[in-house]
């Protein structure tokens, strides 16, 4: 009898003990199984508030009208393709010798039969009638070590240039020809230039001959790219390939922009990122270079290096200006007043100095021999000195490759 008992009330206990497990772990069944009028299924909605706003005022464009701008740009083409001309280069360089004909035993037997020791190397680039005189517009890394140049027009005259003057720290070069009834292109003022004008870029990429790409300005002021020591290029995706260096950049309406320089590419090709000289810094440095024979730019005579934050910090500045002084040239203007590597230099002139190159185009612009007030930090204290400015000393001649 006890053993049924037991038998009959187990299952019991067991079904009860499950049933609170249960809800103790889901709770929501017992809510969901309550009476239809529990207060939390019953209680009346929440009354929605009314927002009352004025209606914005948008700006409603036009509808788009497509009879703008010319269906051909022809007319601005012809107007500066006559004045963008192909230039070929050339350098004798030495010809690497065979390591066996510096033997005098095997030179005994050859001697006679050696081939010449040098050779010709060519290149080709782009360069812009810009005067009736003949002077053509370029860039320094086409015509850099050249023995000869020979310049051919698009109406089929040749001839050899002469080389005026050049530029390596803008990449510029200034060649002569001379010849009678020369097209010339106008040179814009790249001051009216904006992100989004049309852009074509005129030249002789891969030596195919005359090319016309088009694009738009992609931005302007470009700098710390690494090209050359004064940098203030104008961005285009039109295509720019090698070969193009020195072309012209032409706007709608066939006037000059700026001398085509360089790419940005993995491949070698154009990826839709060139670099064009604006008209403005061309202008001025052909003129230097036509009247001076060079281009006569101010100069510190130091070697400056960024700021960053951790080095602020280690000069006891809040903030990250000026300039860190990493070298000074040897009886410089800066070596003359008493600066020396390890200087922080804050103000130029009472400017407070933000963008190392930004700066030293600056100074640049500032006529030798004039008198220059630096603020200068050394060792936590600011002190000034007058500095008196030097002429920049022409750099090294360099062959770029483009």
């Amino acid at each position: 009898m006890r053993r049924s008992l037991i038998a009959y009330t187990l299952p019991v206990l067991i079904g009860v003990l499950l049933a609170i497990v249960l809800l103790n772990t889901f709770p929501q069944l017992l809510r969901s199984s309550s009476a239809p009028d529990s207060p939390t299924q019953s209680a009346p909605p929440t009354e929605v508030q009314q927002v009352s706003r004025p209606s914005p005022e948008l700006q409603q464009a036009p509808p788009l009208s497509r009879q703008q701008g010319p269906v051909s740009y022809s007319t601005a083409v012809e107007k500066a393709a006559p004045a963008v001309v192909n230039i070929y280069s050339s350098r004798v360089v030495a010809r690497e010798e065979h390591p066996l004909m510096s033997d005098p035993f095997f030179r005994q037997f050859f001697a006679d039969d050696l081939p010449s020791q040098q050779r010709r190397l060519s290149s080709l680039g782009s360069g812009v009638i810009v005067s009736e005189d003949g002077y053509v517009l370029t860039n320094h890394h086409v015509i850099d070590g050249a023995d000869e140049i020979q310049v051919a027009l698009r109406d089929g005259r040749e001839t050899l240039a002469e080389v005026i003057g050049t530029d390596p720290e803008s990449d510029l070069a200034v060649l002569r020809i001379d010849l009678d009834q020369l097209p010339v292109i106008h040179l814009a003022d790249t001051g009216d230039v904006a992100v989004g004008d049309i852009a074509m870029a005129i030249g002789n990429p891969f030596g195919v001959g005359q090319t016309v790409t088009m694009g738009i300005i992609s931005a302007t002021g470009r700098s710390h790219l690494g090209l050359s020591a004064y940098e203030d290029f104008i961005q285009t995706d039109a295509a720019i390939n090698p070969g193009n260096s020195g072309g012209a950049l032409i706007n709608a309406e066939g006037s000059l922009v700026g001398i085509n320089t360089a790419i940005f590419s993995r491949s070698g090709g154009s990826q839709g990122v060139g670099f064009a000289i604006p008209t403005r810094l061309a202008r001025s440095i052909l003129e230097a270079l036509i009247t001076q024979g060079r281009v006569i730019r101010g100069w510190l005579g130091i070697e400056a290096q960024e700021m960053t934050q951790d080095l602020a910090a280690s000069f006891g500045l809040q903030a990250p200006r000026g300039v860190v002084i990493s070298g000074v040239v040897p009886d410089g203007p800066a070596d003359e007043v008493g600066l020396r590597p390890g200087d922080v230099l804050l103000e130029v002139d009472g400017r407070p100095i933000l963008d190392a190159r930004a700066a030293m185009s600056d100074i640049a612009a500032i006529e030798p021999g004039a008198t220059l007030p630096l603020t200068v930090v050394r060792s936590g204290e600011k002190f000034t000195v007058d500095l008196e400015v030097g002429e920049r000393p022409l750099p090294p001649s360099r062959l770029h490759e483009r």
